[in-house]
């Protein structure tokens, strides 16, 4: 494990999911993946995309599951459980998403598990797996 923080380049990815996330705009999602072996671990079916396709599908399952949902909003906190091993990384980072459902406010709490590789001089998303602590409705 090594001592410290993710290095900004590998916040800026997570970053980048959250920003398509809200905005289901694929010009955030370019790049920000690995080209292959990528596993994504999801709270809509069918859960786990990985394979050859598992970008695509993931992002058609987000497409459908961001129906209903507006005025969506991302908070990050601090990065926990840090560590990095030559091309590869590690994070855990809490997350808290506000929008709307259904016409009815909601507060979703929750965790990313990334793990990163290096792609050149720039770090790709191999893998994340999303958990929700907490949901809130009005």
């Amino acid at each position: 494990m090594t001592a410290g923080s993710p290095a900004p380049g590998m916040l800026a990815v997570a970053e980048r999911i959250a920003r398509y996330i809200e905005t289901l705009d694929p010009a955030e999602i370019k790049g920000a993946f690995a080209d292959h072996d990528v596993t994504i671990i999801e709270n809509f079916a069918p859960y786990r995309f990985d394979g050859p396709a598992a970008v695509d599908t993931w992002s058609a399952g987000m497409t459908a599951h961001r129906k209903e949902t507006f005025n969506l909003r991302h908070a990050f906190g601090d990065p926990i459980d840090f560590s990095e091993t030559g091309h590869q990384a590690y994070f855990s980072l809490p997350t808290t998403w506000t929008g709307t459902f259904r016409d009815r406010p909601f507060t979703e709490t929750g965790g990313w598990a990334f793990v990163l590789i290096k792609h050149g001089e720039t770090w790709r998303v191999q893998s994340y797996g999303w958990a929700v602590t907490s949901l809130t409705v009005q």
